[in-house]
């Protein structure tokens, strides 16, 4: 594959970002299938990730209207303070660009409306009502361990990087034979 027939894929970092989360889409996603991936923070500037890897010189978000584009969890999502990217992921989502979110990354989906009417699923039923006070998608929520893909939007726990990190990974137009060969090797060491 190359960047012809894949789409960008735009990781979005807050400070506190957990480490373990999109790795795979990053690293797997540019030297095995070509796809181009862009790091950013809101604001740009310096993040420093849960197991303290310090980040410099990312830049602001700029959606380019074409890429994947991914928001990383961590304890930043759940603060007070965090970002507010409702109306760019609203946007995104409705030229058509699939938005997705693991572990606390979630949250701002959810402010955004996104979940809404959607297969979804998080760190637990009993975080997302804690943590967004106007949440009523209970109903849609999917109680399970892997990621959940639903009308442009992907959803995952913070333990699920690797079904994330697939589903992200077709999303950017990896075909099946690759998503497969990807889930072999990820999966491998659990046999």
């Amino acid at each position: 594959m190359d960047e012809a027939t894949t789409k960008p894929v735009l990781i979005v970092l807050l400070d506190g970002f957990a480490d373990w989360e999109t790795p795979m889409i990053s690293a797997v996603g540019s030297d095995f299938y070509g796809i181009s991936v862009r790091h950013a923070a809101p604001g740009g500037g310096e993040v420093t990730s849960m197991g303290g890897l310090r980040v410099t010189g990312l830049p602001d978000i700029a959606v380019q209207g074409d890429e994947v584009i991914v928001l990383c969890g961590g304890d930043g999502w759940t603060r007070p303070d965090a970002p507010d990217l409702s109306a760019m992921l609203q946007a995104a989502h409705g030229r058509g660009q699939t938005v997705a979110g693991i572990c606390a990354g979630t949250l701002a989906l959810g402010r955004a409306g996104l979940l809404a009417g959607r297969a979804h699923t998080s760190n637990s039923l009993d975080f997302l009502r804690q943590s967004l006070p106007d949440y009523a998608g209970a109903a849609d929520y999917r109680d399970q361990p892997q990621a959940v893909a639903d009308g442009g939007i992907i959803t995952a726990p913070g333990t699920a990087p690797v079904s994330f990190a697939a589903a992200v990974l077709a999303a950017a137009g990896v075909d099946g034979q690759q998503l497969a060969q990807f889930r072999a090797m990820t999966g491998a060491e659990h046999r």
